[in-house]
């Protein structure tokens, strides 16, 4: 019989040297991401991509009642073919995105930091009109989640911000 005894003590230690090298949860009490919680404005293009962007990066930044920094995207999206079949159907697409980012002093001024993400979803179009379009959307959204938590990444990642 399997015992996880040692399981047990390697999780633990793991633990225990994880918290002596100054590890820290990103989204724990006075980390970064804590400090900027509620405290940023994102602008975003007015379309569809845009606004999924913007739920995703509201969902981990909060609504910014007082803002000290406003972030600015600007996205673009393309689609291409993934996947043909011998007789010439496309199978299989692929919607490519790229949303270049700015988070700046809500007052104006220089970029705290800035930078460009890219990622992409993939779908299918061999189910039929409507199965087809709902297979779009629902890549159109985890693009925009992909996107925005790339985004989020590199604004933690940033040093110094005050």
């Amino acid at each position: 019989m399997w015992s996880s005894e040692p399981s047990r003590r390697a999780a633990l230690l793991g633990a225990l040297a994880l918290g002596g090298c100054g590890f820290a949860p990103a989204y724990g009490p006075g980390s970064d991401a804590a400090r900027l919680r509620g405290r940023v404005a994102v602008e975003v293009p007015a379309t569809v991509s845009g606004y999924l962007l913007r739920a995703r990066l509201l969902d981990r930044l909060g609504t910014a009642r007082e803002a000290a920094y406003r972030l600015d995207v600007e996205t673009s999206e393309q689609s291409e073919q993934a996947a043909i079949s011998a007789e010439g159907a496309v199978l299989r697409y692929r919607l490519l995105g790229r949303a270049t980012f700015a988070l700046r002093p809500a007052g104006g001024g220089a970029a705290l930091t800035e930078g460009t993400v890219e990622a992409f979803a993939g779908y299918s179009s061999t189910l039929g009109t409507v199965a087809s379009g709902a297979a779009e959307r629902d890549a159109r959204e985890r693009l925009a989640v992909l996107l925005a938590d790339q985004i989020m990444t590199r604004l933690l990642v940033t040093p110094d911000l005050p």
